[in-house]
């Protein structure tokens, strides 16, 4: 995943809807009478997410959703006449309407479903996602499809693709277009011991499209592969079984890939093969341009990411009875939680006061810089539900927090909002210290004259654990993989050949402490329900719920400044948004820019009010 995400950021590059059209429209413009122009629109990684909504903080949003997506697609295809609509992958999963309610109930109409169906989708590749809820689940709901899915690299028992297809033919203006889909074989890692999930068997996404490739034959004069997963490999760095370059590599034949999974903006084009991605929850679409001579030759190609910051959402999606229902449905879910209650609107619970501190810089995390109320809770659920002697979890959203009052299922779903179960294992000591360690890599290392902390871009903030039932340090001022300091279990020192018991979820057990090595234990428990309902449950019988800090755990080996003048200028202009927020690369006073920034006359008033301010308060 960090090779991964940190060869991606290359091909980052996000362009305005406003800004697309110039482009798209000038090719169009070039394309002669006896050329071809065909437009595909490749849509990944939706997470259920139709209306464009954040039903945690019961928000609209004002960047996402299928919804939005619908307009900019009317759009293009009012203006070109071959446009094809593809998607790959992880679309029925993400939120609660989905993960708490209609995935549920698979024979009930999908909302998803309903909303792809009608914004005329020629097929889907099959996402990790899609597995969460087991096999039979998944083909019940995409069962519902108007639509081919693909899943040409995924064969359930009987050796037939799990999903009934693993290519399609579709046809533009005599043009053939052959789509082929493969999913990250890396299903088994997160979801393995579901239903059905153990039947089917991965094969490697390159050696599928290959196979795929010679039954295609000559039928097509275009090749398309629709890959969730991203460029370079997740899991399997020797074999790239789970790498969309190493398609490319072995398949030259490719005209058109679109990558997925890994949430990222691609723009990318290698040789003449272009390549596109777009961030989630219908945040961004992809627009391939290709230009085909008399002989449906491929003679220009081009690939834009279009941001749907803006855009308007549909209202013919929006009024759809299925998906309008389904909206006012999760709404309602959240204001009464879940059960007989549901529609009466009443709280799981209450809350004595808010459970995170304020930032104090613009968008870095304080809840991820030291021990907060939030994940102490999280820890201390687990530590109740499994009997272990040492927890983590993590903070999947930077804005994570539980306000004072009331609390709903939105609320809950705020602090956790993935469907995992909890699991436990035996570690030792030396495991739990490396497995820290693999978590504490996230952090950018300090240098002298930093003056916030910051966070290894390559790293999502969903692979950062915090661990309770030891107290330890991390030092910054050390390298990764050796940050982890003085840990402390019962008040001594956890000796390396020390056996204790782990809680974690089912996902960080499979994709961290199994396939990376880290543990070489297996689980012996895991709980039937979810570590949100443990979450629900807790607040039923405690409420009110008092926040609580324990701080057993500080970032060590840094020096921040705190007292410098200069450094509360350099906030004061981030918060006020005329500097980025240093997350991914710490402001440094030793740094010229720095300090260019700080002595320009623009900001000299603040920088000597603040010294002011310092001067009054160290007297």
């Amino acid at each position: 995943m960090r090779k991964l995400l940190r060869k991606l950021v290359s091909g980052v590059l996000a362009v305005s809807l406003a800004a697309s059209l110039l482009p798209a429209a000038a090719f169009a413009a070039g394309t002669s009478a006896k050329e071809t122009h065909i437009t595909i629109l490749g849509t990944s990684d939706m997470h259920a997410n139709p209306w464009g909504y954040n039903y945690e903080d019961d928000k609209e949003t004002t960047n996402n959703g299928m919804a939005r997506l619908y307009t900019y697609i009317q759009q293009v295809r009012a203006e070109e006449p071959n446009v094809v609509l593809l998607d790959a992958g992880d679309d029925i999963q993400g939120t609660i309407m989905t993960d708490d309610i209609y995935n549920k109930k698979p024979d009930s109409p999908h909302p998803v479903i309903t909303a792809m169906n009608l914004m005329g989708y020629d097929a889907m590749t099959l996402g990790n996602h899609e597995f969460n809820w087991g096999v039979s689940t998944m083909k019940k709901i995409l069962g519902q499809a108007n639509f081919p899915v693909l899943s040409a690299n995924i064969k359930d028992a009987s050796g037939n693709y799990v999903t009934g297809a693993g290519w399609t033919i579709l046809e533009r203006s005599g043009v053939k277009i052959a789509v082929i889909g493969v999913d990250t074989p890396d299903v088994p890692i997160w979801d393995g011991g579901k239903e059905g999930i153990e039947d089917c068997t991965y094969e490697a996404a390159s050696t599928a499209v290959k196979q795929a490739i010679k039954e295609i034959g000559g039928q097509a004069d275009l090749i398309v592969v629709s890959a969730h997963m991203g460029l370079y490999p997740e899991f399997d760095e020797e074999h790239g079984a789970d790498s969309a370059q190493k398609i490319l590599d072995d398949n030259p034949e490719v005209d058109v890939l679109q990558v997925a999974h890994t949430h990222s903006t691609v723009n990318q084009k290698q040789g003449n093969v272009v390549i596109g991605g777009v961030r989630s929850s219908g945040r961004e679409i992809a627009r391939f341009d290709l230009t085909l001579d008399a002989n449906k030759k491929v003679i220009a190609s081009s690939v834009e990411i279009v941001d749907m910051n803006g855009v308007t959402p549909s209202e013919e999606l929006r009024s759809n009875p299925v998906i309008a229902e389904a909206h006012q449905a999760t709404r309602t879910f959240i204001s009464g939680g879940s059960g007989k209650d549901s529609e009466k609107g009443a709280s799981l619970g209450s809350t004595t006061a808010k459970f995170q501190p304020k930032n104090e810089i613009d968008r870095l995390p304080e809840g991820k810089l030291r021990d907060t109320a939030v994940m102490d809770l999280i820890n201390k659920i687990q530590l109740e539900n499994s009997g272990a002697d040492v927890s983590a979890a993590a903070l999947f959203k930077d804005t994570s927090d539980l306000p004072k009052g009331d609390i709903n299922y939105g609320n809950i779903f705020n602090i956790y909002k993935f469907d995992n179960t909890l699991c436990r294992v035996a570690v030792t000591g030396a495991e739990l210290k490396a497995y820290m360690e693999w978590s504490a890599e996230c952090y950018n290392q300090w240098v002298p004259g930093d003056i916030n902390i910051s966070f290894d871009p390559e790293y999502p903030g969903y692979l950062y654990d915090m661990f309770a039932g030891v107290d330890y340090e991390i030092d910054l001022s050390q390298p990764k993989g050796q940050r982890i300091k003085n840990v402390m279990f019962h008040g001594a020192p956890l000796q390396d050949d020390q056996v204790l018991t782990l809680a974690v979820n089912n996902y960080r057990y499979s994709s961290a402490l199994k396939s990376q090595g880290l543990v070489a234990g297996k689980k012996d428990w895991e709980s039937s329900n979810s570590i949100r309902d443990m979450i629900v449950e807790y607040f039923a019988k405690h409420s009110p719920v008092a926040p609580e800090v324990d701080n057993n755990w500080k970032i060590v080996g840094v020096d921040l400044q705190e007292k410098n003048p200069d450094r509360a200028t350099l906030i004061a202009l981030v918060n006020a948004g005329k500097l980025d927020p240093p997350y991914s690369k710490s402001l440094n006073l030793n740094d010229p820019e720095v300090q260019e920034i700080l002595n320009d006359k623009s900001n000299r008033s603040l920088r000597n009010w603040n010294k002011v301010k310092m001067f009054f308060s160290l007297k």
